[in-house]
């Protein structure tokens, strides 16, 4: 990924660690001479230094309008669960939607975890550790982002998506 549009006060998607403000731009780090980035994760209590051609996948967080717009697909989001008896295979199932760092397909998984544990409820049937990791990984980082692109607290998305799909609901025409 191309790295020379971030500007210092750029809020990013890094990695696994979800949304970053880029607090410096320097060549004065770990390695003299070649520019790096300092990260301050906005949900965490350090610092990332990172080279600015690094490995990590990185990008700019969404827009609020794309924010607004994936809210409001939300309803028309068909969750499947993914019943595996393997855990490894599970894991990797899961894996893949995070490691494709986009919102769409961590708000389909999480959609489809908590069709899961609703379905267990109903089983009368324990809700899997490996589900419930992935579930609070998936929305670590799609809370996260979504609050950083709407600009509101991270503990008020969720009320935020249910408001705004109530909201859609209401306005719809009744035959």
């Amino acid at each position: 990924m191309e790295h020379s549009t971030y500007q210092e006060g750029d809020l990013i998607l890094y990695g696994g660690t979800g949304v970053c403000r880029i607090t410096r731009i320097s060549t004065d780090g770990p390695e003299k001479g070649k520019p790096y980035y300092t990260l301050k994760p906005l949900y965490q209590d350090c610092d990332i230094y990172t080279p600015l051609n690094g490995k990590v996948f990185d990008r700019p967080i969404i827009s609020r309008e794309e924010a607004e717009r994936l809210i409001d697909l939300i309803p028309t989001i068909q969750a499947h669960p993914c019943h595996s008896r393997v855990i490894r295979e599970l894991a990797e199932h899961y894996q893949t939607s995070l490691e494709s760092h986009q919102c769409e397909d961590l708000v389909e998984m999480t959609m489809s975890i908590y069709a899961k544990k609703q379905w267990a409820e109903e089983q009368k049937r324990k809700f899997g550790a490996v589900d419930q990791r992935f579930l609070k990984r998936a929305e670590d980082l799609l809370f996260g982002e979504l609050a950083a692109a709407l600009d509101i607290p991270r503990d008020d998305v969720q009320a935020y998506i249910a408001q705004r799909i109530s909201g859609q609901k209401e306005n719809e025409p009744t035959l």
